[in-house]
């Protein structure tokens, strides 16, 4: 069968993508592993062990970057909403109250406005508030989306203008957390990128969940009569004399002028027989322990968003040398978004940094033991955060890097994908482009914009 395009993976890439093509009246189907979409940020549902029942909980979703109020103009979510014609009360965002970075004796708060972390840096870092203001104004100026920028270390550019080694951490802790594929240290471009979307413009949550953002892609894809096959994977792409010309699933081969990757650089890489190039697989992966509560966390205990937690001057990010490093966590409180509903069950989520190796080396009932104890580990975390809170525990669920393999098919269970980006999704193989992580555009929206780039630049380029 013939398409004018072929797009690997039902991620937010993957699906915006698809749409864009399909504005265009293009021929597109998107292929899918998996039996939903989502990818990194999908869902799935867990059956309560003591009282029957059925709990649905998002994957990867702590947050959705690069908050904007309705209406405002030439920002990453309003470019993404004009590209996929998408109406902004259709994603229902709620706004986070603020969020804080934790490291011991020192506490910065952050918000959908900016002069709350200026203010933040000026009370508690006044020494360092001119030159926190030339970062600023440079992170201004920083044009990230030129897809010709060389590599460069973000450490090396900070220590350059800021002089005071805690803030320099601080300021990183939430950035490579939340975007990093570099152990330690992140692209300077990737850096700006981050800034931008968690400081200047911040964080929501559909209401809903990320299942809101799915389904509005996947509704506008049909509408447009793109297509997307469920349990698909692509077991080859095909190529000849360097030029992909379509790709073989189990079934048939589909052949199209044009292919775009979301699967990771790595992973196509894997399945492209005349692809010279080796891109090396990320190692930074997680574990998440999910718990519910019989109530909602009081906000006189805890009424923040998300905690950036560190218990240490310096942030250490690189995979846990054992199974988990509790020295460092995100916590993330879904309960807090605004509006701020109290009734009902709580919801805490305590992500870690991980190592894939040891959790891969599990028999089951290690596995099990394991978690067990990741789980014990993050509840007394929480209560160190809040302090004699006393909810009952209805129900915990802790996924780990080997479940992150086993439903995205991400080589080593890596969240951030590849070491080596390609800003422009070009790769060795004329016609196959990658889109999404690899590419190198981060979080959920700019995951989407990245599919939406990169159809234009490799897909529509003589459409717009």
């Amino acid at each position: 069968m013939k398409y004018d395009a072929i797009v690997i993976g039902a991620g937010m890439s993957g699906l915006a993508a698809g749409i864009r093509l399909a504005m265009f009246d293009k021929k597109v189907v998107i292929l899918e592993k998996h039996s939903i979409p989502g990818g990194l940020n999908s869902y799935y549902q867990r059956r309560n062990a003591d009282k029957g029942g059925i709990r649905q909980f998002d994957v990867g979703l702590h947050a959705l970057t690069n908050f904007i109020k309705k209406g405002e103009k030439a920002k990453p979510f309003s470019k993404l909403l004009k590209q996929l014609r998408l109406s902004y009360d259709d994603f229902k965002l709620c706004p986070q109250s603020y969020s804080k970075i934790v490291f011991p004796d020192m506490e910065l708060k952050f918000s959908n406005d900016f002069e709350l972390l200026l203010n933040e840096v000026h009370e508690k870092f006044p020494h360092e508030i001119d030159r926190f203001n030339l970062l600023v104004e440079k992170i201004r100026t920083f044009n990230e989306l030129d897809l010709s920028l060389e590599y460069s270390s973000s450490r090396s550019v900070l220590k350059e203008i800021l002089k005071d080694e805690l803030l320099i951490e601080m300021i990183l802790c939430p950035l490579l957390i939340y975007g990093s594929a570099w152990e330690e240290d992140m692209d300077f471009a990737q850096f700006v990128i981050m800034f931008k979307s968690l400081y200047f413009e911040g964080f929501s949550r559909p209401e809903g969940g990320v299942r809101t953002i799915i389904s509005l892609l996947v509704n506008k894809l049909t509408e447009l009569g793109g297509e997307i096959r469920y349990k698909t994977p692509v077991v080859e792409i095909l190529t000849k004399d360097g030029v992909a010309f379509g790709v073989k699933t189990a079934s048939e081969e589909l052949l199209a002028p044009v292919v775009l990757s979301s699967i990771g650089y790595p992973e196509t890489a894997t399945i492209t027989s005349e692809m010279t190039l080796s891109p090396r697989v990320g190692a930074m992966t997680f574990l998440e322990s999910i718990f519910v509560f019989d109530q909602k966390i009081p906000l006189e205990k805890n009424d923040s968003t998300i905690i950036f937690y560190n218990n240490a001057s310096k942030y250490s990010y690189r995979p846990a040398k054992d199974f988990y490093d509790e020295t460092s966590a995100v916590v993330c409180f879904p309960d807090n978004y605004e509006p701020l509903k109290r009734d009902g069950e709580g919801t805490v989520r305590i992500t870690y940094m991980a190592n894939y190796q040891n959790w891969k080396s599990l028999e089951k009932e290690q596995y099990a033991q394991m978690k067990e104890e990741v789980g014990a580990s993050a509840l007394s975390l929480l209560h160190k955060l809040t302090p004699q809170f006393e909810g009952k525990l209805l129900f915990q669920d802790i996924f780990s890097p080997t479940t992150i393999e086993r439903y995205t098919w991400h080589l080593n269970g890596t969240v951030y994908g590849s070491i080596d980006k390609t800003r422009d999704g070009l790769t060795p193989i004329k016609n196959l482009f990658i889109i999404g992580t690899d590419q190198g555009f981060l979080g959920i929206v700019g995951s989407m914009l990245s599919g939406i780039s990169m159809a234009n630049l490799h897909g529509l380029m003589n459409e717009i």
